[in-house]
Order: structure tokens, then C-alpha cells, then sequence
């Protein structure tokens, strides 16, 4: 296919709820209605820089641990950060959390890093706090298909 834009999907998933939410953001962005976008699933160990390097989009994926982000999400930017630096400035990014209390403290170490890296935010960021509910799926769904649908769309 010509003009094919490529989403990287970036989620940290070690739990069965976890992975309902992968499988949701997975599910939206591979709706059969958006034919130009390859969607790539990886867990932050198995991601390269040159994973980063090659998507047109991300959308990144973890659990608040301790009121920070997961230690594989953080192993993921130590790797990539020097690497990706001055090549991925703009890159269109969204991000959720799975938040046993407010998230706030991942959110925050996030934004510093992405900021860092001069990433372009294409949505607010999705926290899904507290007890686990099966609105998260609905919203996660929603996520992938935002992202996908707006690079199909070439409007991020």
C-alpha cells in the first residue's frame, strides 16, 4: 500500500486486566476501516530504538508501581531516549496509565521524559484509576482507535 503510516504500540500488560486494555487500544486501532495504518504491538522489553525510529505514531502503555511508572516503561526510555533524541522530535504520542491510586506521579515522570524528547502529545493522556472497571476497555478501545483513524486520516 502506498502512504501505509505505521502506529507502534508500546504497553506494559502483566496482568490478565492489564491485557484487556492492550487488547482493547489493539482492537480500535485495527479496526477494518483503516487500511493505510500497520499497527505494532511490543511490550517495552522486546522495543527498540529502531522501532521508535521507523512508527509515525506511538501510543505508550504502563502501570503506576509505587506512584512511578512500571520498571520495563522505564528500562524502554533509558534505552531509547539517547537513540531516538533528535530524530523523533513531533512524534505524535498518547499514553495511558493503569492506576491502582491517581497516577499522578507516573503521569508526571512521563511528560518530563516525553517533553525531553519533544514529543507532540495527540491526546490527553487516559488514567485509569483505582478499582478496575470495564469502562477502561471502552476507553482504551477508543484511544486506538483515535490514534489510528488519525493517522489514516494524516491529521497527526
Amino acid at each position: 500500500m502506498t502512504n501505509q503510516k505505521q502506529l507502534l504500540i508500546v504497553v506494559h500488560a502483566p496482568s490478565p486486566n492489564t491485557e484487556k486494555l492492550r487488547d482493547a487500544v489493539v482492537a480500535g486501532a485495527r479496526r477494518p476501516d483503516i487500511d493505510t495504518v500497520e499497527v505494532i504491538v511490543k511490550a517495552p522489553l522486546d522495543t527498540t530504538p529502531d522501532d521508535v525510529l521507523s512508527c509515525d505514531a506511538l501510543i505508550l502503555a504502563t502501570t503506576e508501581n509505587l506512584g512511578y511508572m512500571a520498571g520495563l516503561t522505564k528500562d524502554f526510555f533509558d534505552r531509547c531516549y539517547y537513540p531516538c533524541l533528535e530524530h523523533t522530535q513531533g512524534l505524535p504520542f498518547a499514553l495511558y496509565i493503569r492506576a491502582g491510586h491517581d497516577g499522578t506521579g507516573t503521569l508526571r515522570a512521563i511528560d518530563s521524559i516525553a517533553t525531553g524528547l519533544r514529543w507532540k502529545r495527540a491526546r490527553e493522556p487516559l488514567i485509569c484509576r483505582g478499582e478496575y472497571q470495564q469502562v477502561f476497555e471502552e476507553q482504551c478501545q477508543e484511544l486506538g482507535l483515535y490514534m489510528a483513524a488519525g493517522l489514516d486520516a494524516g491529521v497527526i
